[in-house]
């Protein structure tokens, strides 16, 4: 029977982060060709409090968790590749200006509002008289949603240290393949699978973009029918307030799907995102995949071995 266990990674600078059960662990490539791995303790907070492990909830828990260990361990991998770079200089720099990470952080949540939720809002009431229209209105705000996202995703594709980090992606996916299939960790056996998997943060937010062109619209349906009108300040406010439960929903269905990806009908909707992870993974290289396997074995550390041999369903989103 198959089982279930929480795996899940990201890629960051140079390098892949690696989540599982109790702990993750980054795994970085420095310049001189070694590679350096820090592992850390972790426990979700829905282990201590179970009400935050129901349905829908469990979405917005773990999309803030993954986002709270995301950015740490992008900066890490920062860090080391910054301490790499200027070994053996009479003056180290700083390890980061904490102000200034603070202003990108908020310049990047900010540019995000913009583009994903004001501009969509503000052309469909600009261009469009369909105010009053719940679900015609978002479906063409969700419209200018994906086209957004995708235009987005196209453009920063170009950038080397994007392509690199999509490369990094991919190899973070190829190593889980290889361990949900209960093979052992090495360079042989994960170029045979291939860099897109249906539990991806891509594949999660091309959902999250579509589930919220119906749950929007219900929203939009009940402020018309308790006030009689809508404007395009309300909407914005109440999309803002609900986009973690729409993002709960999202992480459900992603979950549903990937259950049943093995049906005809469970593979076609894992496929618009598995389309997009064209643009967000590349073929990684050997280099890449030992990283990607470093991570990953840093992270189970002894309790590897416990699981060799093992298939398994990873339910972490990568």
């Amino acid at each position: 029977m198959e089982k279930k266990i929480l795996v899940g990674g990201q890629a960051v600078i140079e390098g892949v982060m690696m989540r599982v059960p109790g702990a993750y662990a980054t795994a970085v490539r420095k310049p001189d060709g070694t590679i350096e791995t820090q592992r850390k303790e972790y426990a979700s907070v829905a282990e201590r409090y179970p009400v935050l492990k129901t349905t829908v909830v469990r979405g917005v828990v773990a999309l803030f968790e993954s986002l709270k260990i995301g950015m740490s361990t992008l900066q890490l991998s920062a860090d080391i590749a910054l301490e790499a770079e200027s070994a053996g200089q009479d003056e180290k720099p700083a390890k980061g200006n904490k102000i200034w990470e603070v202003l990108t952080y908020i310049f990047a949540f900010a540019l995000a509002i913009g583009l994903f939720a004001v501009l969509p809002l503000f052309l469909t009431t600009r261009l469009l008289d369909i105010e009053r229209k719940a679900f015609a209105f978002n479906l063409v705000a969700g419209f200018w949603r994906i086209l957004f996202f995708f235009i987005y995703l196209w453009l920063i594709s170009f950038a080397k240290d994007v392509q690199r980090l999509f490369q990094y992606h991919g190899a973070e996916h190829k190593v889980i393949y290889t361990f949900e299939a209960g093979k052992k960790l090495t360079v042989e056996n994960t170029r045979e699978y291939t860099t897109f998997h249906p539990r991806c943060g891509t594949s999660f937010i091309f959902i999250v973009l579509i589930v919220s062109i119906l749950m929007f619209a219900i929203i939009d349906s009940v402020i018309i029918l308790a006030l009689g009108t809508i404007t395009l300040k309300l909407r914005l406010v109440f999309h803002l307030l609900l986009m973690p439960f729409v993002a709960g929903v999202g992480y459900e269905f992603l979950k549903f799907t990937a259950a049943h990806q093995d049906r005809k009908w469970g593979m076609w909707l894992t496929k618009p995102g598995l389309w997009m992870q064209r643009i967000t993974t590349k073929p990684p290289s050997d280099d890449q995949l030992e990283v990607s396997i470093a991570a990953l074995q840093s992270a189970f550390g002894d309790k590897l071995a416990e699981y060799e041999g093992q298939t398994f369903r990873a339910e972490a989103i990568d």
